[in-house]
């Protein structure tokens, strides 16, 4: 039913928190940025500088401006200052070769780009000479001048015209975030004011933030608009606390020294965390972790030093985390390792989300939606509906018809659904392992390998077997306190683990014994590089 009643039906938008916040708590600290602490009232006059001057240049409706920076006040400025101008941001992962920038340059077609001084140096090259360079400060504050600084740019507009924090409709563009590109050029996912709003709302809740909260910026906030986290902690007034890299020292010393609630990271982060020789018990931190299928052993040990850990799942295509892994009363009862498995799973859509559901899956051009048996065994395709799901894919309909078939959007993942409803990803289709016409998922072969005490990480693939087309390879990465012990002992006592473990055609065919894992920013295993080159030389793979 429609209505005459002014403020009834008003567009959803994230630039509202900002205004709300600044008007409620003006002196409140809104972010730390090494030595800068900057104030609510100060983000508000900063972010509405940042918009005069974007729309003093020529910045136009739906406008993109580019943002290449680590965490920062000023990459975390962005997310609300491009879209109070009317434009949409793009914010571009830090660790991309200069070639992939420009791509996205000339794709996205933006004219600004803002960034760190040393990472606009490395792309400058392949970009456009007409393409506008900000840089911003350092960590210490302090102005490397090697570009035109961001400050400057927006130091003439402090005053000028009145800025509407609010939308005529809130499905316009607030942001496009890249893909990772790994199965051909990347793709930008659009995302809307109303889904930036919403999935804010749905963070608020799974994380549980509250104004005052002190949130740690370990997760990259390029990454799908840093999970919309920056929009969330600022809808409850909170600090955020802008970490540069992922140092185990220096989360243990913002941690102390900061008052740290809350994080968010692949379990790498995690892993990184619990490794440090500065761990200690802590009382109120709260790690909210995806990216990949967290293993009940590192959930363990988190727990053991007082972490209470939530296991989120999602794609770039939805904003981050669509589903979250709700913790039921009765967990609390369980043993520790127990409470670890069944928070591992990936649980059920957040409450500002829709539909989550594991079908049996089909071609490019079959439409039909078949779920498969909630049985916990039966594995299908994970796909997902909501106001959590992009608009689309950036001036590409066709891959945008493809993921939205049959009116879900298929996320390419392969799972399970438990009696209870809650999901389990079981590996990416890509992923997968085929030996002998038995399907082995990586991650499960993964995490039983981690659960031996010895190993740190972990990353599974399938390698060429002559017998049986495929069998799996471990590449593992050992703790500190077993690196000097023999690595073929090593090696024999992990397949000896495996063999009590699991099937016996899931154990690894081998063990590689790596300092690291080849990894992405957001935290995933490059596991294409690992497939290049164990698959080198051979006439075709399975996958």
């Amino acid at each position: 039913m429609e209505t005459k009643y002014r403020g009834l039906n008003v567009p959803l938008t994230p630039l509202r928190f900002l205004e709300r916040s600044a008007n409620i708590f003006p002196e409140a600290t809104a972010c730390i940025d090494g030595v800068r602490r900057i104030s609510f009232r100060q983000f508000r006059e900063d972010a509405e500088a940042f918009a005069r001057a974007l729309r003093a240049h020529g910045l136009g409706l739906h406008d993109r401006v580019g943002v290449l920076a680590p965490n920062s006040y000023e990459a975390l400025l962005a997310q609300f200052a491009v879209p109070l101008a009317g434009g949409v941001t793009v914010p571009i992962n830090t660790r991309l070769a200069a070639a992939e920038v420009a791509y996205i340059q000339g794709h996205a077609g933006f004219n600004i780009l803002i960034g760190a001084a040393d990472l606009l140096a490395g792309v400058v090259e392949e970009l456009p000479e007409e393409l506008r360079l900000l840089e911003i400060p350092e960590l210490d504050g302090t102005q490397p001048g090697k570009f035109p600084s961001f400050a400057d740019f927006i130091a003439p507009h402090r005053e000028g015209e009145d800025l509407s924090y609010r939308v005529a409709d809130d499905n316009e563009p607030i942001a496009i975030n890249y893909t990772s590109g790994t199965t051909g050029k990347p793709k930008g996912a659009v995302y809307t004011h109303r889904g930036a709003y919403l999935n804010a709302i749905g963070e608020v809740n799974a994380q549980k933030f509250a104004s005052d909260s002190v949130y740690l910026w370990t997760l990259p906030m390029f990454h799908c608009s840093g999970w919309c986290t920056g929009w969330a902690t600022m809808a409850v007034s909170a600090t955020q606390v802008a970490l540069r890299a992922v140092r185990g020292p220096e989360m243990w010393r913002l941690i102390a020294e900061e008052g740290i609630t809350h994080m968010c990271g692949a379990p790498a982060v995690l892993t990184t965390l619990v490794d440090d020789e500065n761990k200690r018990r802590v009382k109120n931190l709260r790690i909210v972790t995806a990216g990949a299928p967290p293993s009940p052993t590192i959930i363990t040990r988190c727990e053991n030093l007082g972490i209470e850990v939530t296991h989120v799942y999602g794609l770039t295509e939805s904003y981050g985390p669509f589903t979250v892994c709700e913790p039921q009363r009765e967990w609390s009862d369980m043993t520790v390792r127990r409470r670890a498995v069944l928070k591992a799973r990936q649980g059920v859509a957040m409450i500002t989300n829709e539909e989550v559901l594991v079908i049996e899956q089909t071609a490019e051009d079959d439409d039909s939606i078949v779920e498969v048996p909630s049985d916990g065994t039966t594995m299908g395709e994970i796909v997902m509906t909501g106001n959590g799901v992009m608009a689309g894919y950036f001036e590409d309909e066709e891959a945008t018809h493809i993921a939205f078939r049959g009116g879900y959007f298929h996320t390419g993942d392969l799972g399970v659904k438990h009696p209870d409803g809650y999901i389990q990803l079981l590996d990416r289709a890509k992923d997968v392992v085929v030996s002998g016409g038995e399907n082995i998922s990586t991650i499960e072969v993964e995490q039983g390998i981690v659960s031996y005490p010895d190993v740190s990480d972990c990353a599974v693939i399938g390698v060429p077997d002559e017998k049986w087309g495929e069998r799996p390879r471990a590449y593992v990465v050992l703790r500190s306190e077993a690196r000097g012990d023999d690595p073929e002992a090593i090696s024999e006592a992990i397949i000896a683990h495996c063999r009590v473990n699991m099937a016996g055609y899931k154990v690894p065919k081998d063990i590689v014994i790596l300092d690291e894992l080849p990894r992405t920013s957001t935290g995933k295993v490059r596991k294409k590089d690992l497939r290049d080159e164990a698959w080198q030389g051979q006439e075709a793979k399975i996958h």
